[in-house]
C-alpha cells in the first residue's frame, strides 16, 4: 500500500522541476498559489471527485471564470501525473475527466483603418517610434509580445526576409521562421535606425534610449488605444488582428496556424468565421447542378404497386 502523500509533498517537487524546465513557470506558480488554500494538508491518496467539485464551486463563488478554474486544476493534474511517473506513487487523479464548460474564445481585432489610427496615436507619444514599430511588427507577423520584446538582431534576416525563433523563444517550445512582408521590414528598419543613433552595440531590436531592452510597452499601448478611441483591446489582440486579416484575405487555416505557431489547427479555427468567401464559394457549387430525373423516379403513366416494402412497376 502506498504511504500517504500530502498536497505539499506532491506540489513542491513538481514546482522545482517546473522552475527548471517550464518557460511558463511563473504562470504555473500563480495557479498553484490559488490551489494551496483549498488543498493545503490534504492527503492526495484520498483525493476524490467531490473535492475537485468543491474547489470548482468555491472558485466560482470567488468570481473566477471557468477558463481560470480549468487551468488551475490542470496544474494540479499535471503535478499528480508528474509524481506518478517520476516517483511511481500511484496517486488517484480525479481531475481527469472533470472540466468546466468554457465560453467560446475571445476574438478581438482591428480593421486596417483602426490599425493606422492606433499607430498615429502611438507615434504622437514619447518613444512613439518604438511603440509604433512594435504594433506594426505584431500586426504583420502575428508574433507574441515576448517573441518581439526578446528579439535580437542576430535572429533578424532582412536579406531573406525572415525572423528566426528558436524553441526557447516560443510558447510551444518549437523553432519556427517568420516571413517578413513590407510592413514588417519597414518596422524593423525604423528600429535599426534608432539603434544606429542611440546604441549601435545593443543586441536587442526593441531598445530604450540607453540601449537596454524594452521590457514592457503596456502603459504606452494603453494610452495609444485611449487616444485612438479603441476600447477593449489588448496587446495580444494585435496577434488576433494579424490572423483575422489573413483569414479574411482567403489564406488557408493551416497556413495561418504555421505562421502563428499554433500546435494544432483547432486554435486557429476560432478565426474561421472571418472567411465567408470560402463558404460562399462552396455553396456556389450548387448553382452548377441541374435538376435531372432521379434514376429511381417512376413515370406518371406507369402505375405502381407496393409489394413487400418495395416499389413494383406494373406495365400494361
Amino acid at each position: 500500500m502506498n504511504p500517504p502523500r500530502t498536497f505539499e509533498e506532491v506540489i513542491l517537487p513538481y514546482l522545482r522541476n517546473a522552475s527548471q524546465h517550464q518557460r511558463s513557470y511563473e504562470t504555473t506558480a500563480n495557479r498553484v498559489k490559488a490551489l494551496r488554500p483549498h488543498f493545503k494538508g490534504v492527503v492526495m491518496n484520498e483525493l476524490a471527485g467531490k473535492d475537485i467539485r468543491a474547489y470548482m464551486d468555491r472558485r466560482q463563488a470567488d468570481g473566477m471564470s471557468a477558463a481560470t478554474i480549468n487551468r488551475e486544476l490542470a496544474a494540479l493534474s499535471a503535478a499528480i501525473n508528474w509524481c506518478n511517473v517520476e516517483y511511481e506513487w500511484g496517486l488517484p487523479n480525479p481531475v481527469r475527466g472533470r472540466k468546466m464548460k468554457e465560453p467560446e474564445g475571445r476574438v478581438r481585432w482591428l480593421t486596417r483603418a483602426e490599425v493606422e489610427s492606433l499607430c498615429r496615436a502611438a507615434r504622437s507619444q514619447k518613444f512613439g517610434q518604438v511603440l509604433e514599430s512594435f504594433i506594426r511588427l505584431a500586426v504583420n507577423t502575428g508574433c507574441r509580445k515576448e517573441e518581439m520584446l526578446g528579439l535580437e538582431w542576430r535572429r533578424v534576416d532582412l536579406v531573406n526576409g525572415l525572423i528566426y525563433l528558436e524553441g526557447i523563444h516560443t510558447k510551444a517550445g518549437k523553432r519556427r521562421s517568420i516571413p517578413l512582408n513590407e510592413g514588417a521590414v519597414a518596422a524593423l528598419k525604423t528600429m535599426a535606425s534608432i539603434r544606429a543613433e542611440k546604441a549601435p552595440s545593443s543586441p536587442w531590436v526593441f531598445i530604450r534610449g540607453n540601449g537596454e531592452r524594452v521590457v514592457s510597452v503596456r502603459n504606452g499601448f494603453t494610452l495609444a488605444c485611449k487616444k485612438a478611441g479603441i476600447d477593449d483591446f489588448t496587446i495580444h489582440d494585435l496577434r488576433h488582428t494579424c490572423a483575422a486579416h489573413l483569414i479574411s484575405a482567403g489564406v488557408a487555416l493551416a497556413e495561418v496556424r504555421d505562421l502563428l505557431g499554433h500546435s494544432t489547427v483547432m486554435m486557429t479555427e476560432r478565426y474561421a468565421h472571418l472567411a465567408p468567401a470560402r463558404v460562399r464559394d462552396a455553396v456556389k457549387v450548387l448553382d452548377g447542378l441541374r435538376e435531372r430525373p432521379s434514376s429511381r423516379s417512376v413515370h406518371a403513366d406507369n402505375p405502381v404497386h407496393l409489394q413487400e416494402g418495395r416499389l413494383k412497376l406494373v406495365t400494361p
